[in-house]
């Protein structure tokens, strides 16, 4: 009670606010009764009773007396107290202020709707306020519900209030459909029937998320640490292998009590790879000292054999003992069941005896099954070992278990010497495989050197070849053209004989014409052979394939026309190289010579300096038309 003391002391009102001049003595003090509060004085009133109040009530208001503080957050603390029985009805009163005064709604009517409460809520809408209420109004109503942190006014009769806790807005819910009246005045300015209802605000919304953050990290530390304290611990760190390291193990080893902890370290250093030509023979006195165990081990299991021998022979003899006993109760009951004794029981302890008799026989067989069973697993082994128990037999077994030993020992000796023996020879096969392995690495990077050698000129020669394949369909192309042209004018050639010798026949016979005459058909003739020759240089001249070779022949048009005196074929094919790497010399030529009235090749020189030269003609021939 003094924590809850302690918490309601923390939050207090100001008293000046619950006091009030009364004109009605005896209306106070009914309305005093009503509330559950004994009055003390006439000078002030009480906005709610204690036992609906919550935090944000002084308990040394001297308000009442005999009355122990009430802790705020036990359950039904709010302003609201916890939902009563449907059969009692809540019945609100009339709550006086200083400025104002504040009736309950019809109890007959529902209650005030809500809307759904968001998380974190602290603030509060408050509508239906008088026009004339002020914010010191609107303080002095609510701020017996808590500690109001803002008010925030509207012109509209409304406002928000913000409290600096949750359960004070259950405080301020409850005064949801009371009409406010100004002091005693009737005006409809003064007087308005409020409306409360949960507001939805960021600020709110932020400290809940803040708070709802650090309780899941306060639970996140939790479960943290719950999971470090219930993890096993960690097995301890291996160290490493250092000369000293190894002599304090192999002291270990041949301690009894730290043969556990040794012996795991020396499999993780083997494991980890430590043994090599230099520690090898080390790590084998280490093994050999680990091997001197196995004489111990075996003795502790002898030892234990015989302990669990004892144990068997102690727990046969127990049985036996149980066995006589069951023995003796079993013949109890038989001669309870006589009739001497038979007849004197009851029904009921005759029923009760034949029920006991029963289940302590059932228990008697499987105990004698039981130790039968022992027994026969010991005739078993006696018959085994019966040549035990004569003196020559012990004589005879003393003997060969120290020939055994001997064996035994001869044994380790040979099996150490072939393990030494393993050892050098696979440090000899790893020296031979380091010395192989460079030379077989020379070796490879010289074949490997070569095979990119051999791959690269193979390329090189393939794309070589399929350049010459590009030429070579190019020049069939162009022999199948030429061909074709040289068909045509020897057809036309021999059109022409024939018409020439028909036409000289006729001369022949006619006899009237001159030699002037032949002469005008010969001249005829000729330009005959040249119109075909225009129309063979025509059907060389082929329609352009595609926009690249318009391009080019853009290209070439320009270039040449700035060189009025032409450029060979080679300046020409340099300067194209710049634009199309990939462009070669005959495909230009072959361009060139696709358009005979565009471009006319030129030589130029004499002798060693003779020279081929394009020129642009495309412009004369205009010129001429």
């Amino acid at each position: 009670m003094a924590a809850a003391a302690d918490g309601l002391g923390s939050i207090a009102i100001d008293t000046t606010q619950l006091n009030m001049s009364v004109t009605d003595p005896a209306a106070w003090a009914t309305a005093m009764n009503n509330l559950g509060m004994v009055p003390v004085g006439l000078t002030g009133q009480q906005l709610v009773t204690d036992s609906i109040c919550v935090q944000g009530f002084d308990p040394n208001l001297s308000m009442m007396t005999g009355i122990t503080p009430i802790n705020p957050m036990l359950p039904g603390m709010g302003l609201v107290p916890q939902p009563p029985a449907t059969e009692i009805p809540v019945i609100k009163e009339i709550i006086h202020c200083k400025s104002c005064t504040l009736f309950p709604p019809n109890p007959n009517l529902p209650p005030p709707s809500t809307r759904e409460r968001p998380p974190g809520c602290k603030t509060v809408f408050v509508g239906g306020l008088p026009e004339n209420a002020t914010e010191e109004i609107i303080q002095e109503v609510f701020d017996q519900c808590g500690d109001i942190t803002a008010i925030r006014k509207s012109k509209k009769n409304f406002c928000h209030i913000r409290f600096s806790e949750e359960f004070m807005v259950d405080k301020a819910i409850y005064l949801s459909g009371y009409r406010m009246r100004l002091g005693s005045s009737t005006d409809k300015k003064d007087s308005g029937r409020l409306h409360v209802d949960f507001a939805q605000a960021r600020d709110d919304f932020y400290e809940w998320e803040c708070k709802q953050r650090m309780l899941a990290r306060e639970e996140r530390h939790r479960r943290k640490m719950e999971e470090d304290r219930m993890r096993p611990p960690s097995p301890p760190a291996i160290m490493h292998y250092s000369e000293h390291e190894a002599t304090l193990l192999a002291e270990k080893l041949k301690d009894d009590s730290k043969f556990s902890e040794a012996i795991t370290v020396l499999l993780t250093w083997i494991e980890r790879g430590e043994v090599n030509r230099r520690t090898a023979n080390q790590f084998y006195s280490m093994v050999q000292s680990a091997n001197s165990h196995v004489r111990r081990l075996m003795n502790e299991k002898a030892t234990h054999e015989q302990e669990m021998e004892q144990a068997k022979e102690n727990f046969k003899n127990a049985l036996t003992g149980i066995l006589t006993q069951f023995e003796q109760i079993v013949a109890v009951f038989n001669a309870s069941t006589r009739q001497k004794a038979w007849d004197h029981f009851s029904k009921a302890q005759r029923k009760n005896i034949d029920i006991w008799r029963k289940h302590s026989e059932e228990l008697r067989n499987a105990h004698s099954e039981q130790l039968m069973g022992i027994r026969r697993e010991e005739e078993m082994e006696m018959s085994d070992d019966d040549s035990i128990d004569n003196p020559s037999n012990k004589k005879l077994r003393v003997d060969e278990s120290a020939l055994v030993a001997q064996a035994y020992a001869l044994k380790e000796e040979n099996d150490s010497l072939r393990w030494q023996l393993d050892a050098y020879r696979n440090e000899v096969e790893l020296l031979k495989q380091e010395k192989g392995q460079l030379f077989r690495t020379e070796e490879s990077l010289t074949k490997d050197q070569q095979l990119q050698f051999l791959q690269q000129t193979l390329q090189g020669m393939q794309q070589q070849l399929l350049k010459i394949q590009e030429e070579l369909n190019n020049k069939k192309s162009e022999l199948e053209q030429a061909k074709e042209e040289h068909t045509h004018t020897q057809a036309m050639l021999k059109i022409l004989q024939e018409q020439l010798k028909k036409s000289t026949k006729e001369l022949a016979e006619t006899n009237g014409h001159d030699e002037s005459q032949v002469n005008e058909i010969n001249v005829l003739t000729v330009p005959l052979v040249s119109q075909d020759r225009e129309k063979n240089s025509e059907k060389r001249s082929q329609p352009l394939k595609s926009e690249k070779e318009a391009l080019l022949i853009g290209i070439i048009s320009t270039f040449l026309h700035v060189h009025p005196f032409g450029a060979n074929i080679e300046y020409l094919w340099s300067y194209m190289q710049q634009l199309d790497s990939k462009i070669s010399a005959n495909e230009i030529e072959m361009l060139l010579m696709k358009l005979p009235r565009m471009f006319k090749q030129e030589f130029s020189g004499v002798g060693a300096t003779l020279e081929k030269r394009w020129k642009f003609c495309a412009f004369e021939g205009i010129k001429t038309t």
